[in-house]
């Protein structure tokens, strides 16, 4: 069954990165307003997922009260992959409280990113302050910088936070973003493979894997069951954009008959944001999902 559902960028989008604790609140009615079931929630830095599980009960009997579901939970750590040990050690004990909220509300997984490495930007960073679309990069790599350490954390941590979530009775999934150290379909198997740990998935975000040139329905072929979530959106495959769907050059069609031949099952949730109009947008989006949905005969709920 598939679930289709909203993304966090939804919120952030309307009321900031990360949103207030009145904004969240204000957000998941948003969300309901725009006839979702299904949804997520995320908790940015330290600070504001202490915030949010400190109120963990006010957001869960919000949640009730609006019959609202959340499905996934995205603590964003950029310190789980810092080379720092004891920055990297916090991030993870912080990612236990999150594992926490997760179970608390029900979640079926919980995510996180690859982060960008420890290079310098001169001049935009992907995602510094925000979630961006469509920047250059210019970067110096320090002489000291040692990818293949780098490397050794990432397989050491997501291994960790893998097992960690198996044993809060969650699935934890990776999404693989533009600008990130995990940016791409392959560079995703490669740490699975590395890792070694069943419950490692991905998200397979549509929006971010055709920015990077992807072929979309040969991407779920060579992930295949070890995709947990779905985020989706639009663009034209110039840049990162997360458009309503139809917008850009995306084959929907070839992505879901992908995933309904692998039996996928869970949340497909609509990733759209940084556009003029975003309520229109994302209920129409809405529409043209459950459309493609029933002419593919899969089973969903919404």
């Amino acid at each position: 069954m598939f679930k289709v559902g909203c993304c966090w960028l939804y919120a952030i989008s309307k009321y900031g990165y990360p949103p207030s604790f009145d904004d969240t609140v204000q957000a998941l009615r948003d969300m309901k307003a725009l006839g979702f079931k299904y949804v997520e929630l995320e908790g940015v830095g330290e600070d504001n997922l202490r915030e949010i599980y400190n109120r963990k009960r006010e957001l869960k009997a919000l949640c009730d009260d609006l019959e609202l579901s959340v499905e996934n939970f995205c603590p964003v750590l950029s310190d789980v992959v810092s080379l720092d040990e004891q920055k990297r050690k916090h991030a993870i004990s912080l990612f236990e409280m999150a594992c926490e909220f997760a179970n608390y509300f029900g979640c079926s997984t919980i995510q996180t990113d690859s982060f960008t490495p420890p290079i310098e930007f001169e001049g935009p960073a992907p995602y510094k302050q925000m979630v961006d679309f469509g920047i250059q990069f210019k970067v110096k790599v320090h002489p000291e910088f040692s990818w293949e350490r780098q490397w050794d954390v990432l397989v050491d941590t997501f291994r960790r936070l893998a097992q960690m979530a198996q044993d809060a009775n969650l699935k934890f999934c990776l999404e693989p973003r533009v600008g990130e150290m995990i940016s791409n379909t392959d560079a995703a198997m490669r740490l699975f493979d590395h890792v070694g740990h069943d419950n490692l998935g991905f998200v397979l975000d549509t929006g971010h894997l055709h920015a990077q040139k992807e072929i979309l329905p040969l991407s779920v072929e060579k992930l295949g069951k070890r995709i947990f979530y779905v985020h989706l959106s639009d663009n034209d495959g110039r840049t990162n954009e997360h458009l309503g769907l139809g917008k850009g050059t995306i084959d929907f069609e070839g992505v879901f008959v992908a995933l309904k031949k692998h039996g996928f099952e869970g949340m497909v949730a609509l990733d759209i944001g940084r556009i003029p109009n975003l309520d229109e947008e994302v209920r129409a989006s809405k529409e043209k999902l459950i459309s493609l949905l029933e002419s593919l005969t899969i089973p969903y709920d919404a």
